[in-house]
């Protein structure tokens, strides 16, 4: 009878789904997070990462000269043509005139004088010469084009990233508390007068250290996307605060935070992106000491580092 009654009461327990939580598999996450590593290095050295940025000039009406000669309006890598063209921002976009002789491809096709579709437009019209590649990008009725060289000095010289200790505390779980509706939120770049406007679906409130913080999380589709300062920015991280994904809960507003993936942006590497930085309400009044360090060493300007 003693027996039964034990199974018993051992079945109903197991159907009432109250199992002990499996214990944190610390080995298997920092495996994970090496990969991460590893998948954001070789991203950042990729032809289209990071470290291939070589230019952003910015238009306004008018036309620019662009090609290697000093006296360019747009100043390209010495081994470039001295006289590739002229860019003129039209009331369509940016038409790219290209100079009598010079070769380049878009797609698989010859290259001509041509409106060049902006990245958001899904389909931007890229040009290739060589080693470098072209685009125009629009930002909040701003244009500019962006050059990238994948023979770039910078990806060659480029130091080993310095990152935290590992550290599961700051793996946190978090909860989405909704706006009523969703907002559009008005966010500063490094570019002076240059706004970065995503749709907010609320804010995202974790523990940490025994206290209760919150973060403005923007809508990246399947996730959500964190622009953070803390204590260590400006010191050990990024002045201008640094990324972190995590994925778009569902009813429950449950997700998962990792600390141990926070990222520099793109101008942590040179002066040629268009990065948001964090809001006031996203600057942690905690030291958030988990993720990718800033090392000036790794940022790239024309004519020599830092």
């Amino acid at each position: 009878m003693r027996y039964t009654t034990i199974s018993v009461f051992l079945l109903l327990y197991l159907l009432s789904g109250c199992q002990e939580e499996p214990p944190f598999d610390v080995a298997a996450y920092e495996s994970e997070i090496g990969q991460w590593k590893e998948r954001r290095l070789q991203y950042l050295k990729a032809e289209d990462g990071y470290l291939s940025l070589a230019g952003l000039f910015w238009l306004e009406d008018g036309r620019y000269s662009f090609g290697s000669d000093p006296a360019s309006d747009f100043v390209f890598p010495p081994d470039s043509p001295a006289k590739i063209g002229e860019f003129e921002l039209t009331d369509d976009g940016v038409f790219m005139h290209l100079a009598e002789g010079i070769e380049a491809t878009t797609g698989e096709a010859p290259a001509a004088s041509m409106l060049l579709l902006h990245d958001t437009t899904g389909a931007p019209t890229e040009i290739r010469m060589g080693s470098l590649t072209w685009i125009a990008i629009e930002r909040a009725g701003n244009y500019a084009v962006r050059l990238r060289d994948a023979e770039h000095p910078a990806i060659k010289a480029f130091p080993p990233l310095e990152y935290y200790p590992i550290d599961p505390a700051l793996r946190v779980e978090a909860t989405l508390k909704r706006f009523d509706e969703p907002r559009v939120m008005n966010v500063e770049t490094v570019i002076e007068g240059l706004g970065y406007h995503p749709e907010s679906p609320g804010v995202v409130a974790f523990e940490l250290d025994g206290a209760t913080w919150e973060l403005e999380a923007y809508d990246a589709g399947e996730d959500l996307f964190f622009v953070f300062g803390d204590r260590t920015s400006g010191k050990q991280t990024y002045p201008a605060g640094r990324f972190v994904y995590a994925k778009m809960p569902g009813e429950d507003g449950r997700t998962v935070l990792d600390f141990n993936k926070a990222y520099n942006p793109p101008c942590a590497f040179n002066d040629f992106a268009t990065c948001p930085v964090a809001s006031p309400r996203n600057r942690l009044k905690i030291a958030i000491e988990a993720g990718e360090k800033f090392d000036p060493d790794a940022h790239f300007t024309p004519g020599g580092r830092h």
